[in-house]
Order: structure tokens, then sequence, then C-alpha cells
């Protein structure tokens, strides 16, 4: 008895002590690394179906160094649009472990056309159009973030 209340104990203290931890971590920041460099993103992370639906929808603009990062919760096959979008978009389609599989490059606003990715992925993240292509983000370069586990 004494034995699995010091386990118990043991177990409440390590929770205890992890949670600041967890606290620390700050999912507002996100980084790119490519060959060009890492480029760093002040981002907004979405992961209901509610908050994924809006997206960046009527947003008039983006900073340079700005992003929302859409979080599907598993790998999947995913499709996005430009409806009631207003500024244009590069759309970073990323798999679980942090590859960037493709990129869709200033995606027009407006346009209903589906996006789609090449291929299961968990994540996509939105940066404003054109700042791939400028900060030399290619396919294959990967991204930390507090949600992705890096491959190894």
């Amino acid at each position: 008895m004494l034995h699995q209340f010091r386990a118990l104990a043991a177990a409440a203290a390590i929770a205890v002590v992890s949670l600041p931890l967890a606290a620390c971590s700050d999912e507002s920041k996100l980084t790119i690394h490519s060959a060009s460099g890492d480029h760093t993103f002040n981002i907004e992370v979405v992961d209901t179906a509610a908050s994924r639906a809006q997206g960046l929808m009527y947003r008039q603009e983006l900073a340079d160094d700005a992003g929302m990062l859409f979080d599907f919760l598993g790998e999947q096959e995913v499709s996005f649009w430009m409806r009631n979008t207003f500024i244009p978009l590069d759309m970073l389609f990323i798999t679980a472990d942090g590859v960037v599989k493709n990129i869709h490059v200033n995606a027009r606003p407006h346009d209903p056309t589906g996006i789609p990715s090449d291929g299961p992925v968990q994540f996509v993240l939105e940066i404003p159009g054109g700042r791939s292509v400028e900060l030399g983000i290619e396919a294959g370069d990967t991204v930390t973030h507090p949600r992705i586990t890096a491959a190894e």
C-alpha cells in the first residue's frame, strides 16, 4: 500500500512539474528551415472545423511575417479555396512530421477553385502571397512548431 502511495505521489509530482513546461510552448511562432535560412512567422493556429472554415476569410491584410496554421489533427488529403478571401496567399501543405509537401503560390482572392494538397498532410500554413518565393521556401523544407513532431 505504501509503495502504491509513493508511486502515485511521484507521478503527481512529475505532472505538476511538467505543467509549467507545457504552458511555455509558444504556439504563436513557427519556423521554416530552408536552404536560404530560417524564416520565423507569427501565426494563429486553427484546429476546429469552424475555425478552419473561417480561416483568413474577410481579412484585409496580413503582415509579411504573419500566417495561419491549419491543424487537421491527423494526416489527410485536403483542399482549400479562396472564397471570401481578400488577400493573395501562399499555401504550404505540411506533413505531420514537418516536411513541406507542396506549395501553392499566390492563390487568387475570391477564387472558388479548389487548391489540393499533393497527398495526405496534417498542416497547411497560409502566408502572404509570394512570400515563399521571396524567401526561397520550397517543397522538402522543414517546419518546426510545438504541434509538429519532427522527422527523425
